[in-house]
């Protein structure tokens, strides 16, 4: 199978490209390397499979003429909104970007796409009555990224009735692991703190819960949607809570010094986890990494050098 994955030297899409080429398939990268770094692709350049990388934009006209001469069977997309990246810096390329790709797609014909994006944005603050989040929950978008998702999710629709373009749309949890950055996600940030000896930021009282989902199990979702959950928008969770306080216990331990405090953002939902049931029927997807699991060896202190110590 020929894949190109967008966005493909980023913290998920390096460990696709990873498993994509450790099962045989053909992968084109493409990747402007704002937020992407080829030092995350070091382990997917050696497993010398049939690798190529594209420094290009995905908005741009040249990925037309890429996609025609790779003719792929699927294209992943998931560089739609960079986390950390503001989004009024970004929200105008992840349209354009998503468009390049859909008219891409049905230039090309029979070609599957399958996009990541952010749960939490889409759906917002959801009573606790309603969780966890079921793809019946009407959305309701958290601010600039989460309107931008919204616009996209809608989009993703309309190419598939009117040009019969089909694709995928995996609603994510917040997804942990190996290569995340400081500012791409909590447990990035933690890590970098423990890493660093440096006392992290709280916003608010770390009361918030989140659905925290390890990067193998968020790779394999993506991977069973190349061919299964056409047509539809999929969460891609637990279905287990934890708190941002809970979550820096797990990963600072008894010797951690706490977080100092911050106001609370604007928009921050204050509690999300998402059902799977639906991956379960449509993509015969499950979680199986627990949390206690996946953090294991994220955030490492250095050797004789405690967070407390600095």
């Amino acid at each position: 199978m020929n894949v190109l994955v967008v966005g493909g030297a980023g913290f998920i899409g390096s460990h696709l490209t990873e498993r994509l080429l450790a099962e045989g398939h053909a992968v084109d990268v493409v990747d402007l390397l704002t937020s992407g770094s080829l030092s995350n692709l070091a382990d997917a350049r050696s497993l010398g499979g049939n690798l190529k990388i594209h420094t290009l934009d995905a908005g741009a006209d040249e990925l037309q003429a890429l996609v025609a001469m790779r003719s792929p069977d699927v294209i992943y997309h998931l560089a739609v909104l960079p986390p950390g990246v503001p989004a009024e810096h970004c929200a105008g390329d992840a349209m354009r970007s998503t468009l390049a790709v859909l008219e891409a797609a049905r230039s090309l014909g029979e070609v599957k796409v399958v996009v990541a994006l952010s749960a939490v944005t889409l759906y917002g603050d959801v009573p606790a009555k309603d969780q966890p989040v079921k793809e019946s929950q009407p959305w309701n978008p958290v601010g600039v990224h989460g309107v931008i998702t919204r616009a996209l999710a809608d989009l993703l629709a309309m190419y598939r009735e009117q040009h019969s373009v089909e694709f995928t749309a995996l609603a994510m949890a917040n997804v942990y692991g190996p290569r995340q950055r400081a500012d791409a996600g909590v447990v990035g940030a933690f890590a970098n703190a423990l890493q660093e000896g440096i006392t992290p930021m709280m916003h608010g009282d770390g009361r918030q819960t989140r659905d925290f989902l390890f990067i193998d199990d968020a790779v394999d979702a993506l991977v069973r949607g190349a061919h299964k959950g056409s047509g539809l928008v999929v969460n891609v969770g637990t279905g287990v809570a934890t708190s941002i306080r809970d979550l820096w216990a797990l990963m600072a331990g008894p010797d951690g010094r706490a977080p100092s405090p911050s106001p609370r953002r604007q928009h921050d939902v204050s509690r999300f986890v998402l059902s799977p049931t639906r991956a379960r029927i449509h993509l015969a997807w499950a979680p199986w990494t627990e949390l206690t699991v996946g953090l294991r060896g994220i955030g490492d202190r250095p050797r004789g050098r405690r967070p407390s110590d600095a």
